[in-house]
């Protein structure tokens, strides 16, 4: 077992929720647990699929086995699946903090006339947007 992979704790949590094999016949000769640790470190580490250690298989059997799964919805239904475990048990705190002291948006933003761009479709003074919102509104002082 290498450094990041999977527990036998956390495969015990997490192999029930895999998807079911639907092919009989031959055993396959590389586990789900080697491709799924080694989807998991291609992901942590960023590195391209072809540099995923051959301890967790081909690489290309570990992108099939991720893309497979993406396509079909599976990780989005595994991930659901563990958020309400945890939260089931206490384990997941939904307080959401958001930190607006900085905020900052690009010069285009500001609403300045653009070049080439004619004006005319808006009628007289009425604006899209009203005046206490966003960039458009007056400065404090």
């Amino acid at each position: 077992m290498g450094r990041g992979d999977l527990t036998k704790g956390q495969w015990a949590r997490l192999e029930p929720l895999l998807p079911k094999g639907i092919k009989p016949g031959r055993p396959p000769v590389w586990s789900r647990r080697q491709l799924i640790d080694g989807i998991r470190w291609r992901i942590r580490t960023g590195a391209p699929w072809w540099d995923v250690p051959e301890r967790y298989g081909p690489w290309d059997r570990v992108y099939d086995l991720f893309r497979r799964w993406q396509r079909d919805g599976a990780w989005a239904r595994i991930v659901t699946q563990l958020q309400a475990q945890a939260d089931a048990g206490g384990l997941i705190t939904w307080d959401v903090k958001v930190d607006s002291t900085v905020c900052r948006a690009h010069q285009h933003a500001a609403g300045a006339a653009k070049k080439g761009v004619s004006r005319r479709n808006r009628p007289g003074g009425v604006t899209t947007e009203p005046a206490d919102h966003g960039l458009d509104a007056p400065a404090a002082g």
